[in-house]
């Protein structure tokens, strides 16, 4: 019986490369590749994604069966006419949203047309639920590389809440119906080949400057994450920021290293000194949006969003697809092409923003250096900022990632003044002191 089920197993993942390997990659055009090295040293995922023929059509989600999550965004106002910005004419716009009126008295939503001249991005993910049959197979690997003994339960558990996501079964072709702000219900999807929605709304109601958040109609808690929106207007500050070893331990340049700071830690450390510094911008910025922008794959967006509301402002977590078929991904994602990912997604808020001032703080174990330097050469003056984090003694920094003349080739033609490579946080919140004297604070 074991051998017709590894044969079944076999038959069926190749029928799904088959089938779909090129939809994936077309939809996750980011997703790294796993490296042999990598591979043989990782297990499998065998389930992420299920067998889906090209001609299947788009489906609601099943609440007795699936899982959506709905992220954090950013909401922008809609450009006025001669505020020309074509990089914001190739994203993709929601047709089919359906956007109803939600009445206080509980009448039945009615169709809305009109925008409030308001427009914001949602990102859902969808699952099926608890999905995994491998999941005790890749926490017993985790667990043994990690050198977790067996009597260690509370530990095992752990690895297993937070592998959950990278084994559960993804949803493509799938749609969700959400209410926002409890004023208006729009559908997001249909989810891509790598169980990801993604796509511009209209908003019809003006929420003014106030945060609100969306809901899935039909997925009660734990079943579904909500969605916490932030308005910004046109002008101000902003901050982007890395998240692995700049704001948050995780020792990315050790495969070991990724895993215990993923999987293992009960809580992740911050990094020392960091917190203060972010309450301390948001202070002086007059409390500017934040995106978390991390080469870290979408699974583990649940983790990430409770490690951000336990030590920094509010903001936006973008994260990285994850279109691989083995756990590998994980580290790889955070070593190969970060810099064309990152300046990708900076290219989508600059498209949204680009009267803002930004402030860009990232690390010197992965490519933020070079992805921030390309991004402040693109479009002159948008990037008032860039403070790169010098991280020291993690295993694996070394090849001259924290060499001077890295930096320098890094932010080649700025000027001197505008990056600054720190050590210590107290000294990034000195230097946009001098920013805001500089360029105004608001």
């Amino acid at each position: 019986m074991n051998f017709l089920n590894e044969v079944m197993d076999v038959g069926r993942r190749a029928t799904v490369d088959a089938l779909q390997s090129s939809q994936i990659d077309e939809d996750s055009p980011f997703s790294p590749e796993v490296p042999e090295e990598l591979r043989s040293f990782m297990p499998d995922l065998f389930d992420r994604f299920p067998l889906v023929f090209p001609w299947t059509k788009a489906e609601p989600v099943d609440p007795a069966l699936h899982t959506v999550w709905l992220l954090d965004n950013t909401a922008f106002r809609t450009p006025q006419p001669g505020d020309k910005r074509p990089d914001l004419a190739d994203l993709v716009k929601e047709k089919s949203a359906q956007p109803a009126r939600i009445s206080d008295d509980g009448s039945k939503p009615q169709p809305v047309r009109g925008g409030s001249g308001w427009e914001v991005e949602f990102v859902a993910c969808y699952f099926v639920k608890n999905s995994g049959r491998d999941l005790s197979r890749v926490v017993g690997h985790i667990a043994h590389e990690l050198q977790v003994s067996d009597e260690d339960v509370a530990t095992k558990k752990r690895i297993a809440e937070r592998v959950q996501p990278f084994v559960d079964t993804i949803l493509p072709k799938r749609t969700v119906r959400i209410a926002m702000d409890d004023k208006e219900q729009q559908t997001l999807g249909p989810s891509s080949y790598s169980g990801i929605s993604s796509g511009l709304h209209q908003l019809h109601f003006d929420p003014g400057l106030q945060p609100f958040t969306s809901n899935t109609l039909t997925l009660p808690p734990p079943f579904s994450i909500p969605s916490t929106t932030i308005p910004a207007s046109e002008n101000g500050w902003a901050i982007i920021s890395d998240i692995d070893d700049t704001i948050k331990i995780t020792n990315t340049p050790s495969p070991l290293g990724v895993l215990h700071a993923t999987f293992i830690e009960e809580t992740p450390d911050p990094v020392p000194g960091m917190p203060a510094l972010y309450a301390h911008l948001q202070n002086l910025l007059s409390t500017p949006p934040f995106w978390y922008l991390s080469a870290s794959p979408y699974n583990l967006y649940p983790f990430l969003r409770a490690f951000r509301n336990a030590h920094y402002p509010p903001g936006t977590i973008i994260l990285r697809d994850a279109s691989w078929q083995n756990l590998g991904g994980l580290i790889a994602s955070l070593q190969q092409n970060t810099q064309e990912y990152k300046v990708d997604r900076m290219k989508k808020i600059h498209s949204w923003f680009p009267h803002r001032k930004f402030i860009c703080i990232g690390d010197s174990t992965q490519r933020d250096p070079e992805s921030y330097g390309e991004v402040a050469r693109k479009w002159p003056g948008w990037v008032k900022g860039i403070f790169i984090r010098r991280v020291r003694g993690v295993e694996g920094m070394d090849g001259g990632r924290n060499d001077a003349k890295r930096f320098e080739e890094a932010f080649k033609g700025l000027e001197r003044g505008m990056w600054h490579v720190f050590d210590h946080a107290e000294e990034v919140g000195e230097r946009v002191e001098e920013l805001v004297r500089e360029h105004g604070s608001q």
